[in-house]
C-alpha cells in the first residue's frame, strides 16, 4: 500500500491545497468556491513551511539513524542543523511561523544549547505539523517515537502542550500505518495521554522543564497532556453529531495551537475515513490554518490509506515530489 509514500504526498498535497485558503474565512473562501467538495488542488501545487519542515525533520532522522539507534544526542545534532538550514534558506519565504523563526535564529548559535533556544511559552501549530515522519519509521521502538517526537517539538516550541500534542501526531500517523481503524483512534489516543500524563522524559528533554514555573516536571509535562486530553472531549463530541458540512474548526479550534491543528486535522479524517479527498478538502475548506489542518489530514489519510489514495494529476505536480517520494520508498 505504501503508507509511508502515501502520508507524506497527502500531507504535501493538504499543504498545497490550504495553502491559498489560510488567513481566510469560509465565506471569504466561498466567493471562489461555493462547493467545498469541490476545492481544487492549485495547477502550481507550492507548500508552505510546514512540509518545507518535515523534510528538514526528515532529513536529520535519515543522517541520525545512519549513524546508530535513534537517541537524544544522535538526533539533536543532525536535525538542529537542517532546521538552521531551513532558516537560512531563500525557499523559506512561505510565511513561516514566528516562533519557528525565533528558536531556529538562537539554535544557529552554536554556543547556545537547545533548551535556551527553545520558546518554552509556545505551543503553536509548527511543533506537529511536521512530525509526520517519526510516525512512518518502523524501526523505531515506542519510546523513541514518544522521546524523538516531543524533542523535535521543543527544538523549537518547548510548551508542554507542543510536545504532547506532537507526541499524539506522530502515534496516530504511527497506528494507521499499522493498519488501526480510525474509529479505534479517539480511544487510543485517550489511553495513550492517560497513560503517559505525569511522564517526564528527561533523557530527551533534559533540564526543559526547569525553564518554566511549574512546582515539578511531573506538573509540567501534565499541564500539556490535560489540555490534549480536553480538546479530545471536543473531538469526541464533534464525532458524535457529526456535521461534514460545517467548518470543522467550530468544533475543534483554528489549529493555530498544537493540540487544535491536530484535533482538527483528526476530525477532518474521521468525518471522511473513506475518503481521503474529501478529508483533505474538508481541511483546507475552513476558517482557520488551513494549511497545516489540511497538511495533518492529508497525512493521516495517506497513512491510513496509502499512496493510491492520491489521485494521479495531484501527485505528479506537488512541489518537492521526488524527494517525498525518495523518503516514502526508504520507510516503506
Amino acid at each position: 500500500m505504501k503508507r509511508a509514500t502515501g502520508a507524506l504526498l497527502g500531507l504535501a498535497i493538504g499543504d498545497a491545497m490550504g495553502f491559498p485558503t489560510e488567513f481566510q474565512t469560509v465565506s471569504m473562501i466561498a466567493r471562489s468556491h461555493p462547493d467545498w467538495r469541490q476545492l481544487p488542488l492549485p495547477k502550481k501545487a507550492f507548500v508552505t513551511d510546514d512540509t518545507q519542515m518535515t523534510l528538514a525533520l526528515a532529513r536529520g532522522l535519515r543522517t541520525a539513524l545512519e549513524r546508530g539507534p535513534l537517541a537524544p544526542l544522535r538526533m539533536e545534532r543532525p536535525v538542529r542543523e537542517e532546521f538552521v538550514e531551513w532558516w537560512r534558506s531563500p525557499e523559506n519565504n512561505r510565511a513561516p511561523g514566528r516562533t519557528c523563526m525565533t528558536a531556529c535564529h538562537l539554535l544557529s548559535k552554536p554556543d547556545r544549547r537547545w533548551q535556551e533556544a527553545s520558546q518554552i511559552g509556545s505551543k503553536g501549530c509548527g511543533a506537529n505539523m511536521r512530525v509526520a515522519p517519526l510516525g512512518l519509521i518502523r524501526e523505531l521502538t515506542e519510546h523513541q517515537v514518544a522521546g524523538a517526537a516531543q524533542l523535535q517539538s521543543a527544538l523549537t516550541h518547548g510548551h508542554p502542550t507542543a510536545l504532547a500534542a506532537s507526541e499524539l501526531t506522530a502515534f496516530t500517523v504511527r497506528w494507521l500505518t499499522e493498519g488501526a481503524r480510525p474509529a479505534e483512534l479517539p480511544g487510543l489516543l485517550r489511553a495513550h495521554a492517560l497513560a503517559n500524563r505525569t511522564r517526564y522524559d528527561a533523557g530527551w528533554l533534559g533540564d526543559l522543564a526547569e525553564l518554566a514555573h511549574d512546582r515539578s516536571r511531573e506538573e509540567f509535562i501534565a499541564r500539556g497532556w490535560d489540555e490534549c486530553l480536553g480538546v479530545l472531549d471536543r473531538l469526541e463530541a464533534a464525532l458524535a453529531a457529526p456535521d461534514r458540512e460545517a467548518d470543522p474548526c467550530l468544533a475543534t479550534g483554528e489549529g493555530w495551537i498544537a493540540e487544535e491543528a491536530f484535533a482538527t486535522a483528526l476530525l477532518c479524517f474521521l468525518l471522511f475515513p473513506d475518503d481521503p479527498v474529501l478529508a483533505v478538502r474538508r481541511a483546507a475548506y475552513s476558517s482557520g490554518d488551513s494549511d497545516s489542518l489540511a497538511c495533518l489530514a492529508g497525512a493521516f489519510a495517506g497513512a491510513y490509506h496509502g499512496a493510491d489514495a492520491w489521485p494521479a494529476e495531484w501527485t505528479a505536480g506537488i512541489e518537492y515530489r521526488e524527494e517525498l517520494l525518495a523518503f516514502g520508498s526508504l520507510w516503506d
